[in-house]
């Protein structure tokens, strides 16, 4: 058995009258030769690294030697004001503390890259907590999630160094709407609108990090892409629609990496890493390997 289209996965778990994740579950099963027992293991497992990487991220000192990135899920955290709502902050916050545990040398979990491994945590940690989503019901959006970057790998990329950011960053933002839309009940149709409008606005995301380190732009585009998330999962849920189908958009999605240059594309060479400033800190940082020696910051 494959995933090879949103359409193929939609009409199997319709012909069984199974939920969509049902049809992933036995995939890995079929897949990895586990148990579903294990399988469950596994996902609580996994659920548990992501948590730890977001409080890690808010509760300890956050900074890389290369001074890119500085505590910024603490400093949402714990902000004095908020633009639209503390729940909104309080996404942003989860999804930057993970991604800079990353940053930092912490463990985490690559969902589906490292570079974009706080945008499920993230997510998955607002809906426990602010939602009361239980945590089977966590392991269910888990599967949908994977799913989800199955078909991506398939007809687009997640790397990268592939298809750009949107590889990354798009995918896992892709992955939590898709979760996020299920967590609130929505339809194996809506999801896959989720999915749809969260490629088509971010179709086209360069990767560019500065002096070669996964550290910036990508803590923040992880704190914008699980934004981008949530209002695709909420115009999905809205009954709103992507009007281009979810598999015709992850075939432009492959296009658009394709064709983009290769400047754009984890080299470090273009856009922000491009900046005279972004240059100044690589010429700093390379020839200083001191700089680059990681150590936990003081107390």
């Amino acid at each position: 058995m494959r995933l090879e289209s949103f359409a193929q996965w939609l009409a199997l778990a319709e012909e069984r009258q199974v939920p969509l994740w049902r049809i992933v579950l036995e995939y890995e099963m079929h897949q990895k030769g586990r148990s579903e027992a294990e399988i469950w293991a596994r996902l609580a497992q996994v659920l548990a690294v992501m948590r730890d990487a977001v409080q890690t991220g808010l509760t300890e000192p956050r900074q890389t030697p290369s001074g890119l990135v500085r505590d910024s899920g603490k400093k949402l955290a714990q902000a004095p004001f908020h633009i639209l709502s503390p729940q909104f902050t309080r996404l942003l916050a989860y999804a930057m503390a993970a991604k800079e545990t990353n940053a930092c040398m912490g463990r985490v979990v690559a969902a589906p890259t490292a570079g974009a491994s706080g945008i499920l945590p993230g997510i998955y940690t607002f809906l426990a907590e602010e939602h009361q989503v239980p945590e089977r019901t966590l392991y269910e959006c888990m599967l949908i999630g994977a799913g989800v970057a199955l078909i991506i790998e398939q007809k687009a990329s997640i790397a990268g160094a592939v298809g750009g950011c949107q590889a990354e960053t798009g995918t896992a933002a892709a992955m939590g709407a898709a979760g996020l839309v299920y967590a609130f009940g929505g339809t194996p149709a809506q999801i896959g609108e989720a999915v749809a409008l969260t490629i088509m606005n971010m179709l086209g995301l360069i990767c560019d990090p500065v002096a070669g380190l996964v550290e910036l732009p990508c803590v923040k585009r992880n704190g914008s892409a699980v934004v981008i998330a949530a209002a695709a999962a909420q115009m999905a849920l809205a009954g709103d629609t992507a009007v281009i189908p979810v598999d015709e958009l992850i075939v432009a999605m492959g296009e658009v990496g394709a064709a983009m240059d290769p400047r754009f594309k984890e080299t470090g060479m273009g856009g922000t890493a491009a900046t005279p400033t972004a240059q100044a800190i690589a010429r700093r940082l390379w020839t200083d390997p001191a700089a680059l020696r990681y150590e936990d910051p003081p107390e």
